[in-house]
């Protein structure tokens, strides 16, 4: 399961390639104050696309990483779009990530890892209380998952909080680069089912 692939949605800094970087070869992007293991397979994505998602992004909770500032969470239910990209990447390497947004080393016992494969296309799943432990599904292209996570929270049962200037450079050239790569390949839009909750937690 580990080597399946999964499309990895990434809506806030990871939109920009040098900082999702760290995450798989290690390091600190400019203007943040931690340092990132890597993940267990460094290999860069095979492939990224541009995405338009049909939720709404919103900056909430204080941000070790970015000084403080509030964090960009996903909320699917909240009417957008959102300017995403999509990184085919393995499911462990998916994992990984999550692990290191919610400043873990990566492991293997990450459940994330199983349930991209095993939920349908709608659902969405809390592993954990964490600001980035709950899975959503959006879709799936050629058979492969559309994945992303955020919080278990929505928009509007949080107080909204200003990002640091350093992270919201990273949305801006993050967003540069889906224009980029938009420019070359038409964006994909996903479809905007209702996501339904599984199982509470694992």
């Amino acid at each position: 399961m580990s080597q399946a692939l999964v499309w990895y949605v990434s809506y806030g800094s990871n939109m920009f390639r040098d900082r999702l970087a760290c995450y798989l070869q290690g390091g600190r992007p400019p203007g943040a104050f931690v340092t990132y293991p890597g993940a267990r397979n460094p290999a860069f994505p095979a492939q990224e696309i541009a995405l338009e998602l049909p939720g709404s992004i919103y900056f909430a909770g204080r941000s070790k990483v970015w000084g403080g500032g509030g964090m960009a969470f996903y909320d699917h239910n909240v009417p957008g779009p959102t300017p995403a990209k999509a990184y085919l990447l393995t499911a462990a390497q998916f994992a990984d990530i999550a692990d290191q947004e919610m400043n873990r080393p990566p492991s293997a016992d990450n459940p994330l890892e199983r349930l991209a494969f095993d939920l349908p296309v709608g659902s969405s799943h809390s592993v954990g209380p964490g600001g980035y432990e709950t899975l959503l599904v959006l879709d799936r292209r050629d058979s492969i998952p559309v994945v992303t996570f955020t919080a278990p929270h929505g928009s509007d049962d949080v107080t909204h909080r200003t990002p640091n200037e350093s992270y919201l450079n990273m949305l801006r050239l993050g967003v540069e680069e889906i224009n980029a790569v938009a420019q070359s390949y038409t964006a994909t839009q996903i479809s905007a089912p209702t996501l339904q909750p599984a199982a509470a937690q694992v």
